[in-house]
């Protein structure tokens, strides 16, 4: 069975900056890939090149075997299979949750009302808001519209989730109910690749984590590979940093969104 994501050689420059350097990366059917790595180093760049939120100057991209790359591709219907969850929430805030939920099934997918209205309730139960369909985005803690994006990205029935630092955005006692929305999708078998700087998240639910800096992958293995036993000087000294931060001074193992 061939790979839900293969990327060979894949660059991308934004002007002089070279962000992403030749990234090879393949993920399998219900995989859980974490990629981790200091700001800058082009993580959420990589995550958005899958999805051709960002085109890439060289390399190839392919999702379920259709090359996103290719010039001649339709990449509406290529998105279709990729459900994406940004740092920020992106709801529309003139529309209440269930509407968030339905309207992009209704007019992409062209589900009837009753179809998509089933569908967006399903969801929500599984994120945990059935009481919230209708409310509005205001009306709603950060986590909480963390995950009704997260229902709505569901809704559409992805093959592929794509999480860019979902947390990064929320208040520390909220990031709970986010990461356990999303250890339910990883145990159901969704295949994820997921931005992350929670470590223990990564620890404890990625198959493979990258670690990247630079634009390059530094290193890629099993989470108890590359966090609990690093290789790499450069993955040594960023763990040492994020996992024990008492030894940091002036913020430097904070990790920013990248």
């Amino acid at each position: 069975m061939s790979p839900v994501v293969e990327i060979t050689g894949l660059q991308k420059a934004f002007g002089e900056l070279q962000v992403l350097k030749g990234i090879d990366l393949q993920v399998e059917r219900g995989q859980v890939v974490c990629v981790i790595g200091p700001s800058g180093s082009g993580k959420s760049t990589l995550l958005r090149c899958v999805n051709m939120l960002e085109e890439p100057n060289n390399g190839t991209i392919a999702v379920n075997g259709t090359e996103l790359t290719d010039p001649d591709v339709d990449i509406d219907a290529a998105r279709r299979s990729i459900g994406m969850v940004f740092q920020s929430f992106n709801l529309f805030s003139h529309l209440c949750v269930l509407d968030n939920l339905t309207v992009a099934q209704r007019k992409v997918l062209k589900r009837d009302k009753e179809e998509a209205e089933r569908i967006a309730r399903d969801n929500l139960k599984r994120v945990g808001l059935s009481d919230k369909a209708g409310s509005m985005p205001s009306q709603l803690s950060g986590g909480q519209q963390q995950r009704v994006a997260i229902a709505r990205a569901l809704s559409m029935n992805p093959d592929l989730m794509l999480f860019d630092e979902p947390t990064s955005a929320l208040d520390p006692e909220l990031v709970g109910d986010v990461l356990s929305v999303m250890r339910q999708l990883a145990e159901e078998g969704m295949t994820m690749l997921v931005v992350t700087h929670e470590m223990q998240f990564a620890r404890e639910v990625a198959d493979v984590v990258l670690f990247m800096d630079g634009g390059v992958v530094v290193e890629q293995g099993p989470p108890e590979q590359v966090i609990g036993n690093p290789q790499q000087q450069r993955t040594q000294t960023f763990l040492s940093r994020v996992l024990n931060p008492t030894h940091v001074r002036d913020g430097e193992g904070s990790l920013p969104d990248a």
